[in-house]
């Protein structure tokens, strides 16, 4: 079997490559199509081939200004151009970056797949009939939770559910036994603001802000004072294994944009429970494994006493990293590439 995956933007290049070389193991002829990564490394391809079709200069010349934006939409037009002229089994595309442009050039002549990571990206949540119309032209569409499943099945849409894998390391664990963690990309809906007040009601507890920030900080900053250490920027394989063998519990107080976040199962993927607010389905991966806390959306004394147990209690804290453990036996990427192959089967 031949599958195309696509991430035009290149928005989550590791999830694209560990779902590429699973299914490569698994006998599947996989091409991934994406564009330059801007902002680091990206890994090797393992049993596929990477193709880097789209926004070949704006990728190149920019970072995050938004000087790149009118060259990013020429550039669209030729990378979907190139993309669909390819006939593979089945087309699966992680990300539609264009929706308004792909409303008009988006028409796959193969059977095709969308992962909805986000449900409705932000940008154009509030434009439900724009998305009825893209994801009316995907033969199967795929959330990471129940949550999403049911937030799609009110816009119409049917959807299967796969869980997000996690992303499994074994970093030295050299944590202090106080250290909170704040991973991944810092915008608005992750909650900075209320993990930073969450720390200040735990006595004795430090917060460790990792990641690479899209909003300022500076406010945030002069908020945490000596409570926080801040390592700001993408975070090389090596950096962020060194962060989460330092921390002890991950705090995700997010608010609802998102169906799964990949910073999390970076987290439990290295036996670090969690404390998160029960938004979309973020929630749902904690409960199932015990892997930590979930706390009302929006309470920081729920968020802050949820992390104290988990901080003060050994016996806790050990059953939280037990089911951190569990959740990274459970969710495999080749047991995600078996469910994804079933799907492609049915279609092609």
């Amino acid at each position: 079997m031949r599958v195309v995956i696509s991430d035009p933007p290149a928005f989550t290049p590791a999830y694209d490559h560990e779902l590429a070389a699973s299914l490569a193991r698994q006998g599947v002829d996989v091409e991934l199509v994406t564009s330059l990564f801007r902002f680091g490394e990206t890994p090797d391809p393992d049993g596929y081939r990477r193709s880097e079709l789209f926004y070949p200069l704006s990728s190149r010349v920019f970072k995050r200004s938004r000087l790149r934006l009118p060259l990013k939409v020429a550039e669209h037009v030729p990378g979907t151009a190139a993309l669909l002229r390819r006939r593979p089994d089945v087309l699966h595309m992680q990300w539609l970056s264009a929706p308004e442009l792909d409303r008009a050039l988006f028409r796959p002549r193969v059977p095709a797949v969308f992962t909805a990571h986000d449900l409705l990206p932000r940008r154009t949540a509030a434009k439900s009939e724009l998305w009825r119309t893209l994801l009316a032209r995907f033969d199967r569409v795929i959330v990471h939770s129940e949550h999403g499943r049911e937030s799609l099945r009110a816009l119409g849409v049917e959807a299967a559910v796969i869980p997000h894998p996690v992303f499994p390391s074994d970093p030295p664990r050299e944590d202090d036994g106080r250290t909170l963690l704040c991973l991944g990309t810092i915008r608005p809906y992750k909650g900075l603001g209320d993990a930073i007040a969450a720390t200040k009601l735990i006595d004795g507890a430090r917060l460790l802000v990792a990641g690479d920030p899209i909003e300022p900080v500076n406010g945030y900053r002069s908020d945490a004072g000596d409570l926080a250490e801040w390592r700001l920027g993408y975070l090389s394989r090596a950096e962020l294994e060194r962060a989460l063998g330092q921390s002890t519990v991950a705090l995700f107080p997010y608010r609802p944009e998102l169906d799964q976040s990949g910073a999390l199962l970076q987290a439990l993927g290295a036996g670090v429970p969690a404390v998160a607010y029960d938004v979309a389905g973020v929630a749902e991966p904690i409960e199932q494994f015990g892997a930590g806390r979930v706390v009302p959306a929006g309470d920081v004394e729920a968020l802050a006493a949820a992390a104290r147990e988990l901080l003060d209690d050994t016996t806790a804290l050990e059953a939280a990293r037990a089911g951190a453990r569990r959740a990274r036996e459970a969710l495999t990427w080749d047991a995600a590439a078996s469910a994804h192959l079933q799907l492609y089967r049915e279609l092609a």
